[in-house]
């Protein structure tokens, strides 16, 4: 007795789904999914997919690949269910976007989503996400990861890092921060010294606009996923300066400050390092939960301020909250901007008094640059390149000067 039905192969067991509103405007991803999966996935609508995340079978899927664009924003509180419904029965979520926000993403990010992907696809971003939730699943190793190793450089510097910190909003914490990276590209005669610049004002960070820079969408990336950051991903998120200086940018658009984590930043400073002789960061004023990751981290800390009430009593907050943290509040060092002239013996008093007011120790005084200091910013150069005799240029030079000299002198100390 025979049957052809017995000659015929099962169908192969449905490993994923895609859900989107319309998932042939997703031409790429149906692609993808047929190279990654052969026939062994499924396609539902939002209603659909709302059922079947609740059946049992849900949770013995590889995952669900959720599209999205601009248009499907209106229905976020839909879609974030949706990701959170996946999560209580153990399915996990690929976010697929287009045009979409970051402040939805970010949401999403949050609910529940394990990997994001833009759309269109860059080639191979759907195999690494789908091969991360895989590895996810194996048993752990006997020793756990370090996220600073997770993928390692392929370089061996280890660079020293520069914070400038402004106290409050225009007191010149990125005209620093742009000006010293570009003294340190420039500092050594004989050898060229490997510099990044970092904004980490994910909202409002300005220095590409200093440095007349243009954003890019890789930096977003890179933020989105810093877990499979390798050397390639970083350097394609940079962008040059006059061929010496490597600038990290804020993204295009404003994140929340919460976008990226502790240990975010943490493997951003760890490839940053690995890769440059002097990784300067520009801080954004606000105190956020990687602040602390940065001043551990950080060899120098320097925390600008004016003479003026706002930068006085914000100073003040600032200790009082990383001492109530017993976090390493002496690792600031006060950077006077915009400070008096060596004649204006007034204005001299005025400092001293406001240092022993806040019981800190102003060890740096910056001259007012003037309009060349402005200029230069709007037109998008260093000092060093429009104003090289301007007053600030000279100390921010000497400023450049002694950490180099101070790194040098170390080397040496620890090579003997």
């Amino acid at each position: 007795m025979s049957s052809n039905a017995a000659l015929q192969n099962d169908p192969a067991p449905i490993l994923a789904c895609t859900v989107a509103r319309d998932v042939q405007k997703f031409d790429l991803l149906i692609e993808d999914m047929e190279t990654e999966l052969g026939e062994s996935w499924g396609d539902l609508s939002f209603d659909e997919a709302r059922v079947f995340f609740t059946q049992p079978d849900a949770k013995y899927m590889e995952f669900a690949a959720i599209a999205i664009d601009e248009e499907d924003e209106v229905n976020l509180a839909a879609i974030a269910d949706l990701i959170e419904t996946a999560g209580t029965n153990g399915l996990k979520v690929i976010l697929i976007a287009e045009n979409v926000s970051p402040i939805a993403l970010h949401q999403l990010l949050k609910l529940g989503a394990r990997e994001f992907c833009p759309y269109p696809l860059p080639e191979g971003t759907l195999h690494d996400a789908i091969e991360r939730i895989r590895q996810a699943d194996l048993p752990p190793a006997s020793a756990p990861a370090n996220i600073n190793t997770a993928h390692p450089s392929k370089t061996d510097r280890d660079g020293v890092i520069v914070t400038l910190h402004g106290l409050a909003g225009g007191v010149g914490a990125t005209t620093l921060a742009t000006n010293i990276a570009w003294e340190l590209a420039n500092i050594d005669k004989k050898k060229q010294m490997r510099v990044c610049l970092m904004d980490f004002d994910v909202q409002f960070g300005t220095c590409s606009t200093y440095l007349d820079l243009p954003r890019r969408d890789a930096v977003y990336e890179l933020l989105s996923d810093t877990p499979s950051m390798d050397d390639e991903a970083f350097t394609q998120a940079l962008v040059t300066f006059n061929e010496k200086l490597q600038v990290l940018t804020a993204p295009a658009d404003i994140l929340p400050l919460d976008f990226v984590s502790p240990e975010d930043i943490e493997r951003l400073m760890q490839m940053a390092t690995s890769n440059f002789d002097y990784v300067v960061i520009d801080m954004p004023t606000a105190i956020v939960n990687w602040t602390e990751t940065v001043l551990t981290r950080s060899h120098v800390y320097l925390a600008a301020l004016e003479l003026e009430m706002r930068s006085a009593q914000n100073a003040l907050r600032l200790v009082r909250a990383l001492k109530s943290e017993d976090l390493p509040f002496e690792k600031l060092r006060y950077v006077l901007n915009r400070a008096p002239k060596f004649t204006d013996l007034n204005g001299k008093s005025r400092v001293k008094r406001m240092a022993e007011s806040l019981d800190i120790e102003i060890e740096l005084q910056m001259p007012d640059g003037g309009k060349q200091a402005v200029q230069a910013a709007d037109h998008g150069t260093p000092l060093a390149e429009t104003a090289a005799k301007n007053p600030l240029r000279k100390e921010i030079r000497k400023l450049a000067e002694s950490i180099h000299q101070h790194n040098l002198d170390q080397a040496a100390a620890e090579a003997e």
